[in-house]
């Protein structure tokens, strides 16, 4: 694990994360404001297995299937997984550096609270996870193993927390440094 953090602290120059997170941002916005609509516009007001925080039964992973028809799943299979199979990996590093770049500027250099820069790899792990599940119910639909939406689900959920996680380490992180800036005395009073 050490050898993680020296890792990270080495490459976590302001011009590296924000390069990188620029990238993220970038393959985000255009899911958010292209791709993720566009499937959205069959799914008749349900939600996307991606955006389903806190998991799916399989009575709702089949439905939402059903509703997407066959031109809605073509398009989350081809157009929308594609571009999630890049932002997961892009969101593990940038957001990974990104903490170890904010702990750097509050934390002392030996802290253990850089071990938690290596949140956003879980989150990036279990989104790929959950994205070959949603692949292979797609393909497996109208077929779906109750088994495969339950692990789905859960790489689902695990993904959400790990994500959260990382906004809670972020706040904190951003805090620390807010509370370490020198007060600016008013030398008139």
């Amino acid at each position: 694990m050490k050898k993680i953090v020296n890792f990270l602290k080495q490459w976590s120059s302001g011009k590296i994360v924000l390069g990188l997170f620029i990238a993220t941002m970038v393959v985000y916005l255009t899911m958010l404001l292209y791709t993720i609509p566009a499937v959205e516009r069959f799914a008749q007001g349900k939600a996307l297995f991606d955006l389903s925080p806190f998991g799916y039964s399989h009575e709702y992973a089949l439905s939402l299937l059903e509703t997407l028809g066959k031109d809605g799943r073509s398009l989350y299979l081809h157009l929308q997984l594609p571009l999630d199979f890049i932002y997961p990996g892009l969101f593990a590093i940038s957001h990974s550096l990104l903490l170890t770049w904010i702990f750097n500027k509050g934390y002392a250099a030996d802290s253990k609270i850089f071990y938690f820069a290596a949140i956003p790899f879980l989150g990036g792990f279990f989104d790929y996870l959950e994205n070959i599940c949603i692949i292979v119910m797609i393909k497996s639909y109208p077929n779906v193993p109750h088994e495969l939406v339950n692990v789905s689900s859960t790489f689902t959920l695990l993904k959400s927390v790990f994500t959260t996680t990382f906004f809670i380490l972020l706040f904190m992180g951003l805090f620390k440094i807010i509370m370490k800036r020198p007060t600016i005395v008013n030398p008139q009073r």
